[in-house]
This record gives structure tokens, sequence and C-alpha cells, in this order.
């Protein structure tokens, strides 16, 4: 059996910060002596807490082994910024590492090749690519609001084979399974923010939680909820207001009675009026990544849905469906009609799996992640 690289198993650690490190992003690290014997190993910790670089220099200071000479073997360029910690270029070049292999340049502005410069400065010796795809693609919301200044917007929808996700009179719960529902509540764990729409939340009044999801992905701060509410028709009970989770309400209205009554909940309502007296979606999106959020996790009715398709602003699509014909019923999203087929909406499938008696699919709309390519 053979043994994953330094830089597999640097990969296989940044996979365990999913859930965790929001809004950092997720990053692994692997120091090596000239031997190939591993010294520590890390990945990032919870905003504020330490970087993937300086937990497997404290995992190796811990076990009693020098580090001088090593290379570390890192997924992200390391850090060059004084932020909620210290610049981990830094920290590596005082241990003595002598080489650096990092997957790919961090996107963040304040980095951007300054910290492989700084290393190399420090006449350490440093290397870049192995691992960049798959680094860059575990991190595609953190690439995206660097490079795009926009979340990555991932839309979920459970739905039948003939591609319904409610009976005409809007009845819903619940079209797929239990395990689909779980795995739902995993992929919820992993953003940054969940959104949904008013329509949604007067027909369903949805908890938008993470219980089902494994202890593993909810060690991080809980996501907030993102509410489309254009005329402010969310009721103070509303079971999405929860202690502890912050609720951000995007409106078009004005009503100072209705904002009130909703602030003294601890709702937080945002005014941002578009066309047609509705929420300005794209701005929605702005302000998230100035939030410093980086994947947007929506589950919402055919009517938002098919608004962000139409306005071009979904990026991958996460689809239950469930071995099941309903017939008749509401879409996943209502958008056109389109003048032919060749206007319709370009998606490369990325991955079929069963779960439980379901499938889950995900499909990612043609030419979005262009940003991701080195």
């Amino acid at each position: 059996m053979l043994l994953p690289s330094p830089i597999e198993r640097a990969l296989a650690l940044a996979q365990q910060a999913v859930g965790l490190t929001e809004p950092n992003p997720r990053v692994g690290c692997v120091l090596t002596a000239p031997d190939g014997t591993v010294l520590g190993e890390g990945h990032t910790q919870q905003a504020g807490g330490p970087h993937a670089e300086v937990v497997a220099l404290q995992a190796a200071r811990a076990a009693g082994r020098d580090v001088r000479g090593a290379t570390a073997w890192v997924t992200l360029e390391p850090c060059a910024h004084q932020g909620r910690t210290g610049p981990c270029c830094d920290a590596l070049a005082a241990a003595g590492i002598a080489r650096v292999v990092a997957s790919c340049e961090d996107p963040n502005p304040r980095v951007a090749g300054q910290g492989f410069a700084r290393l190399r400065a420090a006449g350490v010796q440093v290397e870049t690519g192995p691992g960049a795809a798959a680094a860059r693609e575990l991190n595609v919301g953190f690439f995206s609001r660097m490079v795009r200044g926009t979340p990555w917007v991932r839309m979920k929808a459970a739905a039948s084979l003939d591609g319904l996700t409610a009976l005409p009179d809007g009845t819903s719960q619940w079209i797929t399974g239990e395990a689909a529902r779980a795995d739902g509540h995993a992929w919820r764990a992993r953003a940054g923010a969940l959104l949904t729409g008013i329509g949604t939340v007067l027909e369903d009044d949805p908890l938008l939680d993470r219980r089902l999801a494994p202890p593993a992905l909810t060690r991080g701060p809980v996501p907030p909820v993102v509410l489309v509410d254009s005329r402010l028709e969310l009721p103070p009970a509303a079971r999405l207001f929860q202690p502890g989770r912050p609720l951000w309400i995007f409106t078009a209205s004005d009503d100072a009675a209705r904002r009130a009554a909703l602030e003294a909940r601890g709702a937080e309502v945002i005014l941002l009026p578009g066309p047609g007296a509705k929420v300005d979606l794209a701005g929605l999106l702005r302000e998230l990544s100035r939030r410093e959020v980086n994947e947007l996790h929506v589950e919402a009715g055919f009517k938002l849905n098919g608004s962000l398709v139409r306005e071009g602003l979904v990026d991958e699509l996460l689809l239950y469906l469930a071995p099941r014909l309903l017939g008749q019923g509401r879409g996943i999203a209502a958008f056109g009609p389109l003048a032919g087929l060749d206007a319709a909406l370009p998606l490369a499938i990325r991955e079929v799996a069963p779960v439980g008696a379901d499938l889950r699919i995900v499909a990612r709309v043609t030419g979005r992640d262009a940003f991701l390519a080195g």
C-alpha cells in the first residue's frame, strides 16, 4: 500500500478544516525532515486561532523534534500579514525551515506572493505547484471572494425525478429521504451563510440549522441566515430567530415599524432596493463578500431560485433527486421563457452519487469557476 505524499497528506488535513475555519481558507501543513520523516502536521484552526503552519510547528515542538533544515509542505502560500494571528512566513523562517513547497499562491491581496517573497528573502527555498487544483477547489469560496468579490453561490434543491420540488399547493416535506436531508445539513455546515426567501419562510417556517450534520463539521461558527424579504413580511415569531445565530434581512422596504419589530428580535435589517421594489440580489452578494462570506448555501423556493439564475448569480447546483414522480407541481427555478434551447443554462456534471434511496447531483454552471485557473 502506497503512503500518501506529504502534499497529499497536507490536502487531507486541509479537508479536516472544512466547517471550522470560516472566513479563513482551509489549509493543511506537513513538516518533513530531509529523510522524509514527518516532524509535525496540522491544519488551520477557527478564526483567531493558529494557522496550519503554526499548528505543525507546535506539534513538532511538543514531540521534541528539531525542524531546522526541514521542508514545509503547505496547501496555500504562508500568510505575510498581521491579522488575527502573526505572519506564518516569518514563523517558518524563524523556526529554521529550509524549504517550503506550497500548492498555490494566496489570492488575498494582503498576501498575493508577499509570503513567498519574504521566505526567499530569509533564505528559504520556495517551490509551488503540487496539489494546486485540489487546494483551490477546496477553497472555492475563499478564492471567489478574493478574486470576484462575491461568495461562491451553491443552490440546493430536493426534487422528484420529474424535477418538481413541491406539489402545486407548496407541500414539499418530505420529497427526499432522511439520508439526503442529513447530507444536505452537512453542506449547510460547510457554508459561510445560508440564504432563503420570505416565501419559503411563510410556507415552511424552516429552522435552517445543521443539527443533522456530523459533529466534525459543526465546530466552527454558526452560519448566519440571510433572508430576502422585500416587504419585511417576516413574522417576529418565525423559527429563523435562533439564539446565537445572526439573522441578516435584506429588504426593499423602509417601513420603520416593521423594521423596529424585527430588530427588537435581534435581526439586522439591510435596506438594499433594486428594480421593481425587489432586493438588489447582485448587491446582496457584494455585501456578503464584504462580510467575509466565502460560500453561500441557497435553500429557497422556485421564485427566488429563478431570480438568482436569471441574473446569472448561481455558480453551482446541489440537487437531491428522489425516485418518485409528482406529475404536477413547482419546479426548481422559475425563469424564462427561453427563446430557444441554445439559451439554456449550461451545466457540467461534477458528481452523481447515491445518498440513501436518493441521488445527489453536483452540477456547476459552465465557466463560473474560471477564476480557479492558475
